[in-house]
């Protein structure tokens, strides 16, 4: 399994500890939520997180892979590049 996979898997469930462990010792008694409001808060969260790792995670390989080099970089006058 290659790292990327690795960890767009580990940091939404590591997200979704962090959460579950936050109610587990004070709970969430004071944002005054059902259990499907803090059902729908954690996997929004989480989900959310999952997003946005996955979106740097995509950025950081298409730096690595070179894709970007090119990208603004005028073509030569004679047309062939």
């Amino acid at each position: 399994m290659s790292w990327l996979r690795v960890f767009l898997i580990a940091c939404p469930v590591l997200v979704a500890v962090v959460l579950l462990g936050a109610w587990a010792v004070q709970g969430f008694d004071t944002f005054g939520l059902s259990l499907q409001g803090l059902l729908a808060m954690i996997a929004g969260a989480v989900l959310t997180s999952a997003v946005a790792i996955g979106l740097m995670a995509l950025v950081f390989l298409s730096n690595r892979s070179g894709h970007d080099d090119d990208i603004g970089r005028p073509d030569p006058p004679d047309g062939h590049g």
